[in-house]
């Protein structure tokens, strides 16, 4: 997790995280905040590392590469994703899934503003077109990954990291997997702008896809 003032939550989702886990998860959180979040993480045992605050992807990037586990999983700290379907994510990459992606807008996502919930459906209508690939649900944070996945591949975004974190693995022929999940209605108050943040995000997919794109035509064979 990357945290940033998440004091209202966060003490709850590490501890749902070792109800459904029976206390075996290492609970990773990359930190820059100014409340009680650091503090509260580390009395529930979470390894917390401090972090200047540089942007979401910064933050998880570090937060996916310190644990030395063979499956590394994302979620937020604000409450609004179901660790008990947890389970379900381990199960699935345990039959053989490179990464598993959980799916909000499945159920409808009523917790989510209706602002969010059409501009996430507007990224995962351009991510299809430029991936050749039905996507469902590009930003979500809840994603199980097998760490080669997360080792073989460099990230190069901040803000639209979690769109990358599903695109490359998807166009470089890794087993995704979406997965529908119930999402609820955050505790505290949310950090991103949806104007600033959106277009961002929007840019990193375009930006991601092209990229991949060229790659694969870099790599195919020559007659």
């Amino acid at each position: 997790m990357g945290t940033y003032n998440e004091e209202a939550a966060i003490g709850t989702v590490i501890d749902d995280v070792a109800a459904v886990t029976d206390g075996q998860a290492e609970v990773v959180c990359v930190d820059g905040s100014d409340d009680r979040t650091p503090e509260i993480a580390r009395e529930r045992g979470a390894t917390v590392i401090e972090q200047e605050p540089q942007g979401y992807g910064v933050a998880v990037r570090e937060a996916i590469l310190t644990p030395d586990r063979p499956v590394v999983v994302t979620t937020d700290c604000d409450d609004t994703y179901p660790m008990e379907q947890l389970p379900e994510f381990l199960d699935l990459i345990n039959d053989g899934y490179d990464v598993v992606s959980g799916d909000r807008l499945y159920h409808g996502a009523e917790a989510m503003p209706a602002f969010n919930r059409l501009g996430n459906r507007a990224f995962a209508a351009v991510a299809s077109v430029l991936t050749g690939t039905r996507v469902h649900d590009t930003t979500t944070g809840m994603r199980a990954y097998r760490r080669e996945v997360v080792e073989s591949i460099e990230w190069t975004e901040n803000t639209g990291l979690s769109a990358e974190l599903l695109i490359r693995p998807l166009m470089r022929g890794y087993d995704v997997r979406e997965h529908p999940i119930e999402y609820r209605e955050r505790a505290g108050e949310t950090k991103l702008d949806p104007l600033k943040g959106g277009a961002e995000i929007a840019r990193s997919i375009v930006k991601v896809s092209l990229e991949e794109r060229l790659r694969e035509l870099s790599h195919r064979p020559t007659r």
